[in-house]
């Protein structure tokens, strides 16, 4: 499924300024948060995960052909629960790296990715459009892949 065009595009238009701009003003407490989102799902806590989305977030896999499919968080976070509950081995997610840019409000993060379950490792990367309010900061967005 791909996603309506109006949403692909803000979030191609937000992800485009994650490529160039400076170091993130708030660069500590977001690298925080998305430990805390990398830390919450390898722990199958699903409610915690889910606790770093907006409500209205919108989630894109970008499959190696190039096609993206396109979920609501419901629909995203049923499928990571069904993942833990299927998966034979405990699965650990854990960031390589964190590439931050934006602004006091609303934030970009590249974050390549390590996937391990149990000897199979697999890697990818996460790019998140973050916003922040007055609970602190939230996915917007995220659109990955694997390799």
């Amino acid at each position: 499924m791909r996603p309506p065009t109006a949403v692909f595009l803000s979030i191609c238009w937000l992800l485009a300024g994650c490529g160039g701009a400076a170091e993130h003003p708030r660069r500590a407490e977001i690298s925080a948060f998305l430990d805390r989102y990398f830390s919450t799902w390898s722990a199958r806590d699903m409610e915690g995960y889910g606790a770093c989305f907006d409500p209205a977030a919108r989630v894109v896999f970008v499959e190696k052909n190039g096609r993206s499919s396109s979920q609501g968080l419901t629909d995203f976070l049923h499928g990571q629960k069904l993942g833990h509950e299927r998966s034979p081995v405990p699965m650990k997610e854990t960031p390589a790296a964190m590439k931050i840019s934006g602004d006091t409000r609303v934030a970009c993060a590249e974050v390549p990715w390590r996937l391990e379950k149990g000897r199979e490792v697999v890697t990818g990367v996460d790019y998140f459009t973050l916003a922040r309010d007055s609970k602190g900061w939230r996915i917007l967005a995220l659109v990955f892949y694997n390799d």
